[in-house]
């Protein structure tokens, strides 16, 4: 991809990462390999997946089913129990095929099962690629809200492989770009034009936006990998974007996607963003305006707005109870730890129901 075959925090390329695997797997020798996949990763990703792997070790394959709905600890108890069953100890090895879905509990199994397993993730949705695999942020919902239980622990490394994504629909493909979007506005006006024009550049192009979108998020997460500090400005636009996702988990009238969800979320924050720290209104107009002709509008009456601002108190950087907002003063200057008032998020809400 760019001459780089691995970055900080063991993130590799395709034909390395096959390598790296094989590599890995004899040299640790683990007693058992285990593969985990959900039903549509199992299909169209797996068996790329076990020809480019290419060993002649046995692999057990664990799957799932598809979907946020169940990313839970019911899914988890079968998966440590399927495990258990098949001979799985602690010198076995767990390696996440699949969406952030996937790898997020995955790594939870592995981080839990037997107090730690080794693990490696293979991401294969965009979203996943550029932000659900890289971290270290392992863990599932609780109920309808989002990664309440979990841990931190690095994955022995990511392979990233830009030929899943050709699995993708449009929808999901739309949702990960949603993250880098986000690290656009967090990092650099520059990155931001750079990552905007995704969908009409060449493969080799969003390649390199991927890379560089990869490495943003890798940068923060090494200076500060217990997010006490600089890794908070990665949940900018997820405060209001996690409530929004968990209200139409429990509200099945629409199914709203995770990079959907943000991407709201994120047109909130750039408004709360102007009202408090007088982010610059024509980057607001100019940013609402992209990303609206990106994933189209939301519909949210007064009840739902009342309903997600009510599960704001369950956001995991808040203190004492009260809510704090990661928000922009201009493109890549970012403050953590901001109160806002709860009138101030309904004329955001008004604001979006405007465009």
């Amino acid at each position: 991809m760019r001459g780089l075959t691995k970055i900080e925090g063991g993130i590799y390329e395709a034909m390395e990462g096959y390598e790296a695997i094989r590599s890995f797997i004899k040299s640790y020798n683990p007693s058992t390999t285990f593969v985990l996949v959900d039903n549509h990763t199992k299909k169209v990703c797996l068996p790329y997946f076990l020809d480019k792997l290419s060993i002649e070790k046995k692999i057990v394959v664990l799957e799932m089913p598809n979907g946020e709905n169940h990313k839970n600890i019911k899914t988890c108890l079968q998966l440590w129990q399927e495990l258990s069953n098949k001979g799985a100890d602690r010198k076995s090895l767990l390696l996440n095929l699949g969406g952030g879905v996937v790898t997020d509990l995955g790594g939870f199994i592995a981080c839990t099962f037997k107090r730690g397993i080794q693990f490696i993730n293979i991401p294969t949705t965009l979203l996943a690629m550029v932000d659900a695999s890289v971290g270290g942020k392992n863990g599932v919902d609780l109920g309808s809200l989002k990664n309440q239980i979990g841990v931190i622990k690095q994955p022995n490394f990511v392979i990233i492989d830009t030929e899943y994504l050709k699995t993708l629909s449009e929808t999901e493909t739309r949702s990960g770009f949603a993250e880098i979007i986000k690290h656009g506005l967090i990092t650099s006006k520059s990155y931001w034009n750079k990552a905007i024009n995704y969908f009409i550049v060449t493969e080799e192009e969003q390649k390199n936006i991927i890379w560089e979108s990869i490495k943003i998020k890798n940068k923060v997460v090494t200076k500060d990998p217990l997010e006490k500090g600089v890794r908070k400005t990665l949940n900018y636009g997820h405060t209001l974007g996690h409530a929004i996702e968990s209200y139409y988990l429990t509200h099945r009238e629409k199914r709203l996607l995770h990079g959907e969800a943000i991407a709201v979320g994120m047109i909130l924050a750039n408004f709360i963003s102007s009202e408090l720290l007088q982010f610059p209104k024509t980057i607001l107009e100019e940013t609402s305006d992209k990303i609206i002709s990106i994933f189209g509008k939301v519909t949210f009456n007064d009840s739902a707005i009342s309903e997600i601002i009510k599960l704001l108190i369950h956001d995991k950087k808040n203190v004492n109870g009260e809510v704090r907002f990661v928000l922009l003063t201009n493109f890549g200057e970012v403050k953590t730890d901001c109160k806002v008032p709860n009138s101030l998020i309904h004329k955001a809400f008004e604001y979006y129901k405007n465009l």
